[in-house]
């Protein structure tokens, strides 16, 4: 039956809370996939509760399903796109040569792009003088250099200075070195999203964070706190463990943590939906299913899309 799939990759992607991986996990089963995950902060071992890391997620039917992508670097480290990137293609290799189906299911946008849209990543070293020069520049100056260098359709290269600084010391990389080898392997992919209206996506947010707490979550960050990660490093993970962290040294109580972390999942999930908007501005197809409906409804949509008729 597999092999009368269309596609070499099946992309299922949506904002947080939608039920992505419930999905994905029992496609999998049906189709005999593995699933290869997109999700920025999964990738760290022992930040399991705030990135919602539920491994038993991954079973159906009594069945394993065997995931790919996740847990592979330690909490504190700065992982990346350009290391993503290459973490991808060897589990995608690694299926297909089983061989096997292979879905792609996370939230974060820019990974998802970086191994659909068929563009190698070059690992680009630091550039300390360029750095030295930039520094002193507000974030409005480096927008209008980055500017210069490319159309700025990544907004997230510009939301704070460092991140700008390096978009900068990437473009001018690139900009000098020509011969850059940027060959990537053509993958046969379709992008599937799962949506919920945004009241029941504000809900489910709501729900789930109250679970996450009671289920651990500030040990958890206080945890890797004791372990020796700084405060500012886990912060710079964001979203929970940002919170969190400053809920835990006394930067906020814990009404206020609470509070503040809510409006900012929201506002996260509500980035998330700009992002894939904005990809199927730039032509990218994504065939969009009711994250209410019943789980074997949406199976049955998905099948109908990857079948040869």
């Amino acid at each position: 039956m597999s092999l009368d799939i269309k596609y070499d990759l099946i992309t299922i992607l949506g904002a947080t809370a939608t039920g992505k991986t419930t999905v994905a996990v029992a496609l999998a089963d049906k189709i005999g996939a593995e699933i290869l995950s997109a999700d920025s902060r999964q990738v760290y071992r022992g930040m399991d509760i705030g990135t919602g890391k539920d491994i038993k997620e991954y079973s159906y039917n009594g069945k394993n399903i065997p995931y790919h992508i996740i847990d592979i670097v330690d909490a504190g480290t700065k992982y990346n796109v350009f290391q993503y990137q290459n973490d991808f293609l060897k589990a995608y290799k690694q299926i297909k040569e089983k061989p096997a189906n292979a879905i792609l299911c996370g939230g974060t946008g820019m990974y998802i792009d970086a191994v659909t849209k068929g563009y190698k990543l070059i690992e680009v070293p630091d550039n300390i003088e360029l750095r030295n020069k930039l520094n002193n520049k507000s974030l409005y100056e480096l927008k209008n250099i980055l500017s210069k260098y490319k159309k700025l359709h990544n907004q997230s290269d510009i939301t704070d200075k460092k991140r700008a600084i390096r978009a900068i010391e990437i473009a001018e990389y690139y900009k000098n070195n020509k011969n850059i080898d940027t060959n990537y392997p053509k993958i046969n992919n379709i992008f599937i999203g799962i949506d919920v209206d945004r009241e029941t996506r504000r809900a489910r947010i709501t729900a789930r964070l109250k679970a996450r707490l009671n289920e651990g979550m500030i040990y958890e960050v206080k945890n890797l706190i004791e372990t020796g990660i700084t405060p500012q490093d886990l912060m710079y993970y964001g979203l929970e463990y940002k919170f969190l962290t400053q809920y835990i040294i006394g930067e906020m109580s814990y009404a206020q943590m609470v509070n503040s972390l809510q409006t900012a999942i929201h506002q996260f999930a509500k980035r998330q939906m700009t992002w894939y908007r904005g990809m199927e501005r730039k032509g990218t197809k994504i065939h969009w299913i009711d994250g209410k409906l019943p789980l074997e409804e949406k199976i049955k949509l998905i099948e109908d899309l990857l079948y040869v008729k």
